[in-house]
């Protein structure tokens, strides 16, 4: 019998590191025994355009796409993102969204609002729905670039791999002489949640 398939979409806009993140949670997945499988859509990444990656592992994966309404894990860079692609997880999925707004410049030609209260908005509908403050927490750590990799500490606790895995695959992916505040930025978002059944009460540093 095989193992079920974990499903991970990953979303924000360009520049905020979201393909290192899922390259980072590729090579986790591999070094845990996976097949695994990605996708990317990089859009107008360079104008601040939506980036998407999906990542899947498992026994054995044959497709890298994830089908709508079947994703596991949405790590949403940015709060609109997270509202967007929300309806692509599974009935029993978890939302990690950072609590970060970047209106388009669009949006002001168009007149269209930014939406409100996206956190309280996922919360009505998702069971499990966490946000991050990643760039605050970033940024006492010495650098706000560190965002991305302190949300993957966030999302490795939902995943099977160890964290000795993790630790491995930041190390080995991460630009070189920047490993040492990566790890630390891992640690700190691994530290902030831990998988419940219900929805999470707000922990330091986080809000849900």
């Amino acid at each position: 019998m095989e193992q079920p398939v974990t499903n991970v979409l990953i979303v924000g806009v360009g520049g905020q590191g979201i393909i290192l993140a899922s390259e980072i949670l590729c090579e986790v997945a591999l070094r845990a025994g996976y097949s695994v499988k990605k996708s990317e859509v990089h859009g107008m990444s360079q104008r601040g355009g939506v980036v998407t990656s999906q990542v899947r592992f498992g026994e054995k994966i044959y497709s890298p796409l994830i089908p709508e309404g079947e994703a596991d894990i949405v790590l949403a860079f940015e709060e609109a993102e997270a509202l967007r692609w929300a309806g692509w997880l599974g009935p029993r999925g978890t939302v990690i969204v950072n609590r970060l707004r970047l209106v388009p410049p669009g949006s002001f030609v168009t007149k269209t609002p930014y939406p409100d209260n996206v956190l309280e908005t996922l919360q009505a509908k998702i069971p499990r729905v966490i946000g991050v403050d990643a760039v605050k927490l970033a940024q006492e750590l010495g650098n706000p670039r560190m965002g991305n990799v302190l949300l993957l500490g966030v999302l490795s606790r939902f995943t099977p791999m160890s964290e000795d895995l993790w630790l491995q695959a930041v190390g080995q992916r991460v630009p070189k002489g920047t490993e040492q505040i990566n790890l630390e930025a891992f640690a700190r978002g691994r530290l902030l949640s831990e998988p419940k059944s219900a929805k999470q009460t707000r922990p330091a540093s986080c809000s849900s």
